[in-house]
């Protein structure tokens, strides 16, 4: 099927993304640790940074691409043009306006998503300085997602996927920089991060420029107005960013209420980063693949076609997320002991982490299972029903996040994130079911037990292996020994999972094989 291709796309260069992210977190681990600078950086960088997410991995898109598509097969090259031209000249207008007011109330903004570090004037005038230089990141995102979208509406999928190697890039070499300087733990290597930030915006906008053009899609800017195209835009686009991109939205508020805590926020940022990785090779590549393919589909009023994806979507899916999910709880310390565990991060630090970890793996499916529903709402357009539930889930976190802070600090908030996933997830699902525009096919039926059987195997067997392995993780010994045993752990989980997975019947190598050589028939068929 070309959808999974498209997956396999999305999937293995945001894989190659996070990794790289995993070497920078591992540097800025290294060189800020947990404390008030690291606070401070990743306020300044979790604010821009959430419009990124919400912009670039497909919640801009549940506006965009509809319109964008229609436009493009219904009407013209020449009409899709113009509407992709209407809305950046309304979006770049409206975001110089957002970056001018928000450098200027910068310190209140501050205050705002980070009320806790008011109790340390150092940590917070930081924080001030470090925000004020990432802002600009939040246009170049935009802007990113506008082009982004217009190439996903193409079936270019892979250019937008590749931008965010950029960033990683690009930190990678600002904390290489500061390691040589001598700059750890201190506000010259935030400093340094920040505008290394800043940069990476722009590299991404020029990339992705670039990519447009060469498309023949160039944007050439004009004297905005809320045609009614734009109205139908923005119409859309507000309710789609709320519903496409919550799970951010409720990290973010999770961080709010962290900041009155001491390393807190730190904490919640380094295990996001973990769980991030696999809902981004598999949630953002269903997300931002799904929905231009059941576009299409509705177009052609083949609902068959617009079921089938979804259930295949759901089942690939599953296949890779329930794993990830029991292998980040059941491994989560040493993951982290053996990727961060060093310079200024130490094994308090890891400990706390670990417990957020955790707490966020229950959450992973749940995550995932929102990117494969919401699609179905917006390609009919609909994108107020995702919104209300999304509202009802963010409410949900915050009254929960409040309620478990004062007992478990930090890991009441990653609970209260899980839970508000699961219940945004079984609203989306219960509500296209009882619509009639979703229902569970034979094929996912039988597939779904057996996922979780080899899921649960290699849970058990992980386990086992950690306890054996657990000598080689001990801080005493050297960063070669232990690489290598979280490496012997990875690869156990891996090998008990495909095994398990093979014995099961939940994925068989003939049935892979026998869907590759089907794609592959299509393809010729296509060609002829």
């Amino acid at each position: 099927m070309r959808l999974y291709k498209a997956f396999a796309t999305v999937g293995g260069l945001t894989m190659i993304s996070r990794m790289l992210g995993f070497i920078r977190d591992i540097l800025i681990a290294f060189v800020l640790g947990t404390g008030f600078v690291a606070d401070a950086f990743f306020v300044a960088f979790r604010f821009p940074n959430l419009f990124r997410r919400l912009f670039g991995e497909g919640a801009f898109n549940a506006a965009f691409v509809p319109l964008f598509a229609k436009k493009l097969e219904g009407e013209s090259q020449s009409a899709a043009r113009q509407f992709s031209n209407q809305v950046a000249s309304v979006l770049i207008v409206a975001l110089l306006v957002t970056t001018a007011l928000a450098e200027i109330t910068m310190p209140w903004l501050i205050y705002l998503i980070a009320p806790g570090f008011s109790e340390n004037p150092e940590k917070l005038d930081l924080a001030i300085i470090l925000t004020r230089i990432t802002f600009p990141y939040l246009a170049c995102m935009s802007l990113v997602a506008l082009l982004s979208g217009m190439l996903n509406a193409l079936d270019k999928f892979a250019a937008a996927a590749a931008v965010p190697v950029l960033l990683n890039i690009i930190l990678i070499a600002v904390m290489g920089t500061a390691i040589t300087l001598g700059f750890e733990n201190s506000p010259a290597a935030g400093h340094l991060l920040s505008w290394g930030v800043a940069a990476a915006g722009f590299a991404q906008l020029f990339l992705l420029i670039y990519c447009v053009l060469k498309e023949g899609y160039g944007i050439s800017l004009q004297r905005p107005r809320l045609t009614p195209d734009v109205k139908r835009f923005l119409s859309l686009s507000v309710p789609g960013i709320i519903a496409g991109g919550i799970t951010q939205i409720n990290i973010m508020i999770g961080t709010i209420i962290a900041s009155q805590a001491a390393s807190a926020v730190s904490y919640l940022y380094y295990a996001d980063r973990l769980y991030q990785l696999p809902l981004g090779i598999v949630g953002i590549a269903i997300g931002v693949v799904l929905l231009p393919e059941l576009s299409r589909k509705l177009r052609a009023n083949d609902m068959v076609a617009v079921n089938n994806a979804q259930n295949r979507s759901l089942e690939f899916s599953a296949l890779l997320t329930l794993p990830a999910a029991v292998a980040l709880f059941v491994a989560a310390e040493p993951i982290i002991e053996v990727l961060f565990e060093r310079g200024a991060f130490g094994p308090e630090a890891t400990k706390n982490t670990a417990a957020a970890l955790q707490a966020f793996a229950i959450g992973l499916p749940s995550f995932v299972l929102i990117k494969v529903f919401s699609p179905g709402f917006f390609a009919r357009e609909d994108t107020k029903t995702p919104m209300y539930f999304a509202s009802f889930a963010m409410l949900l976190n915050i009254v929960l996040s409040l309620l478990l802070f004062s007992s478990y600090q930090h890991v009441g908030i990653a609970a209260a994130t899980t839970i508000a996933g699961w219940a945004n997830a079984i609203l989306l699902g219960v509500t296209l079911y009882r619509r009639g525009i979703y229902s569970v096919d034979q094929s996912l039926a039988q597939k779904l037990p057996l996922i979780l059987v080899s899921s649960a195997m290699m849970g058990v067997s992980l386990y086992g292996a950690n306890l054996l392995l657990d000598p080689y993780f001990d801080e005493a010994q050297n960063i070669f020994t232990r690489f290598l045993a979280l490496a012997a752990l990875v690869t156990c989980g891996l090998l008990t999972y495909a095994l398990s997975a093979q014995i099961t019947g939940a994925a068989r190598l003939k049935d892979i094989r026998n869907g590759m050589r089907k794609t592959s028939g299509q393809k010729d068929k296509e060609k002829q």
